[in-house]
């Protein structure tokens, strides 16, 4: 059984990585914009681009895995498993985190070499959105991979008492 003192710092942890999950999701979900550009509109929305749903997607899960543990008893049967998970779930959401700053940096800059014009001059209440959830999606990456470090720590410590 984790005692108290160890168990209050990965509840804190989980605390933050879950704020910071759902407030990515917030933020993204709420992005939108549009432009009126030669007399034709265009709406800009995270719905449009398959790694902002991604990025959605994956800190859906997150947040739903986290808020999952917060009420799950911490038995140390399960902390082998759970650690697996932790890693899981800090990998998916540096992979949403990469795949989305790849698309904002096409949306700021463009791509000369490929035709792609830069979209952040013409919606940039889209643009700020989204940054502002990669942002979180940041925090939370962080606040889970102290997760799983910590996690680490607790199972190797596991180890050391059976020896």
């Amino acid at each position: 059984m984790m005692s108290l003192s160890k168990r209050i710092p990965m509840l804190v942890l989980r605390l933050v990585a879950l704020g910071a999950s759902v407030s990515a999701i917030v933020i993204m979900v709420s992005s939108h914009d549009s432009a009126q550009l030669f007399s034709m509109k265009f709406d800009a929305k995270y719905s449009h681009t398959p790694t902002f749903k991604y990025f959605v997607l994956v800190n859906g899960i997150a947040s739903g895995y986290t808020f999952i543990l917060l009420f799950f008893p911490s038995k140390s049967s399960c902390a082998h498993i759970i650690l697996l998970l932790d890693l899981m779930m800090a990998l998916v959401l540096d992979s949403s985190i990469s795949a989305c700053v790849a698309i904002g940096q096409v949306g700021k800059k463009g791509n000369s070499h490929a035709g792609w014009l830069p979209i952040c001059g013409q919606v940039p209440k889209f643009c700020d959105h989204v940054t502002g959830a990669i942002a979180a999606g940041f925090i939370a990456a962080i606040a889970y991979f102290l997760v799983l470090l910590y996690s680490l720590h607790n199972v190797m410590n596991l180890f050391a008492l059976r020896a």
